[in-house]
């Protein structure tokens, strides 16, 4: 009985401190730093999709970076033809530690525009009125591609199954994360504890 309520404990604590939805899967307990202009994401924070429509400066706070990474931006709560699907906002590889410091983020760039170019959030009107905009981060496995089975997906945006691609591109867990929301139809933004203060 004790094993079992240590071992709850355990699971609702990981929850807790993760990085991106609880229903999203791989998980991480680390924070993808990710900033629009000079708004920091704090994992959930509701933000103006009109903050978000160029990439976003990403970085890792407190972490030893060397060789490349690959990030990709999900909504997990998309559409397609009135079914719920997953909609790739981005996969980009070829990021690189800089010698950039922001807010004591190590700042990671690439001069990459795909497999996935990156396009902003802009969820329509309907249900959920809400999405969540999910980064994960991992490091890129030396002459990564597309796996064949997720090419159409890639291409197309929509459905992507983020466990069986790192499965298949062998990617391994995420080395950070983070998620942001956006309200269809709404351009107000909730206020949230950055990086060095209230943002």
């Amino acid at each position: 009985m004790r094993f079992t309520t240590a071992i709850s404990t355990f699971l609702l604590a990981a929850l807790a401190f993760a990085q991106t939805p609880a229903t999203f899967l791989p998980s991480t307990n680390v924070t993808l730093d990710v900033y629009y202009g000079t708004q920091y994401i704090t994992p959930g924070l509701i933000v103006k999709k009109s903050i978000t429509q160029k990439t976003p400066v990403i970085g890792l706070t407190n972490a030893t970076l060397s060789g490349k990474y690959l990030l990709a931006m999900i909504d997990i709560d998309g559409s397609s033809g009135n079914k719920p699907t997953t909609v790739l906002h981005a996969l980009l590889t070829d990021y690189t530690p800089s010698t950039t410091i922001q807010n004591g983020t190590t700042v990671l760039k690439t001069t990459a525009t795909g497999p996935s170019s990156y396009f902003g959030p802009a969820p329509p009107a309907g249900q959920p009125a809400t999405h969540r905009y999910v980064f994960v981060l991992h490091t890129q496995p030396a002459n990564f591609a597309v796996p064949a089975a997720h090419k159409q997906a890639v291409s197309s945006r929509f459905a992507i199954d983020w466990v069986k691609f790192v499965a298949d591109a062998g990617l391994g867990a995420p080395v950070a994360g983070n998620y942001l929301q956006v309200r269809s139809g709404d351009n107000t933004r909730r206020l949230g504890r950055g990086k060095g203060g209230m943002s």
